[in-house]
């Protein structure tokens, strides 16, 4: 059973007192078993049980192979079958949802359109009004910080200019929830850090539900409102911390003695999940 975590007792505030809006994730049961291609089955998820709450910023922490991407893309649409249940805005999920906006850790640009032209590509695939759409791509462009780059191609733009555009274009159909399955993994850690902040700016501004996949402690504690940590193959929830840092978060935090609790408990929480399951498994 996961256990909720307020990490050391100083570092609960009057935020963990406030009500909780309503779940926009609900997943309850949730497990998933793949068969490979030699015959093999594969335990990627056991019994996972989480919400994620309106307007909420959650991470989901946990070691290569421990099944996180799995457990986004089952909540995107794209696993349909596994066992549990899960629901998206109080009714059942079944397929890819049009209120769901993915961000990847590969922007996935189409190398031959626009930033223009590819942030409008799913408001164009979901034929959604061509005038509303256009206005809204410049406004959502302007958002990342691009404005002036309507017109450059994707080999134009440094790495972390492509994962902008690839941010812009996941909101263009105005969808609930934001899914990110490490979005900044593939960027150096310069760039990584100052991303962090734009999406913490780009999160203010939309009022979206995020939930986003990182191996990165400092970005889960700095970024979120609550982590997800998960043990190694099968994935199972091993604890929920509540980041209590106030907002809005800066760069400056990640020097402070808060900050480095949360990380030193989701480390300590993370080793306990690998014990837990290497001894589950004899």
């Amino acid at each position: 059973m996961a256990t909720r975590v307020e990490a050391t007792c100083f570092l609960v505030d009057e935020q963990t007192s406030q009500p909780h809006p309503p779940a926009v994730v609900a997943m309850a049961g949730v497990s998933k078993t793949f068969e490979t291609a030699s015959g093999d089955t594969v335990h990627a998820l056991s019994n996972i049980n989480l919400e994620v709450r309106s307007g909420e910023f959650v991470s989901v922490l946990g070691a290569s192979g421990c099944g996180k991407t799995t457990l986004l893309r089952i909540i995107a649409g794209l696993e349909p079958e596994f066992e549990g249940e899960l629901t998206l805005r109080g009714r059942t999920s079944g397929g890819a949802k049009r209120d769901i906006g993915i961000v990847f850790q590969d922007a996935n640009l189409l190398p031959w359109r626009t930033v223009l032209q590819n942030v409008l590509l799913p408001a164009q695939v979901l034929r959604l009004d061509k005038r509303a759409s256009i206005e809204r791509a410049h406004d959502l462009i302007e958002l990342v910080g691009l404005k002036g780059f309507e017109n450059k191609y994707p080999l134009e733009l440094s790495g972390g200019m492509r994962q902008r555009v690839a941010i812009a274009r996941s909101l263009i159909h105005d969808p609930t929830i934001l899914l990110m399955d490490e979005p900044f993994g593939a960027l150096d850690a310069l760039t990584r850090e100052v991303m962090n902040s734009e999406v913490l700016k780009i999160w203010d501004a939309t009022k979206k539900t995020v939930f986003m996949i990182t191996h990165s402690i400092a970005e889960a504690v700095f970024m979120s409102d609550r982590v997800i940590v998960m043990s190694p193959r099968p994935g199972r929830v091993v604890a929920e911390v509540d980041i209590a840092l106030g907002r809005p978060r800066n760069i400056e935090m990640l020097s402070g003695g808060k900050f480095a609790a949360y990380t030193g408990e989701l480390r300590r929480l993370l080793d306990l999940g690998s014990v837990s399951t290497v001894g589950n498994s004899r």
